[in-house]
């Protein structure tokens, strides 16, 4: 999943995160990093653009470097409007928390996925070494960003 987001373009406006989405069985349904695809899209969205509605249906956890977004400043749906429209995924496994205060005040994809139910956990909050390679692909983004 990090790999993913090391593969996205860096840009100065967003953050590089990589997704994967995943059946309930375990198998790899479809694998995505941000601006993977042409028109600005997320590593969520570009997960859920690669599958047919059949295999949307097959979704049950999503896997994200970084917390899903729950606004965007380019006037896009978010990506965890995204996962709740297409009503099947039941979990999401983060890597990392979005930092906050350098694209928005504060990321609300966890209130709203919690609020309807999808279960989110964070896997960076007890594993110092992963959080740092979620983070790695954003360094620039952040130094540029925080100072």
């Amino acid at each position: 999943m990090s790999q993913n987001a090391r593969d996205s373009p860096p840009v100065d406006t967003a953050f590089c995160v990589g997704a994967v989405a995943v059946s309930e069985q375990g198998e790899v349904l479809s694998t995505g990093y941000s601006r993977e695809l042409p028109g600005n899209r997320h590593a969520e969205e570009v997960c859920l653009k690669k599958l047919s509605d059949a295999e949307v249906l097959k979704i049950h956890t999503m896997y994200t470097t970084m917390e899903p977004c729950g606004e965007r400043n380019s006037g896009r749906k978010p990506c965890a409007i995204r996962l709740l429209e297409a009503g099947i995924v039941k979990r999401v496994v983060v890597g990392v928390r979005e930092p906050g205060n350098v694209f928005v005040t504060r990321c609300i994809g966890e209130e709203l996925l919690t609020a309807r139910g999808v279960k989110v956990e964070y896997l960076g909050d007890t594993n110092p070494k992963l959080a740092e390679e979620c983070l790695e692909p954003n360094r620039s983004v952040l130094s540029s960003k925080l100072k």
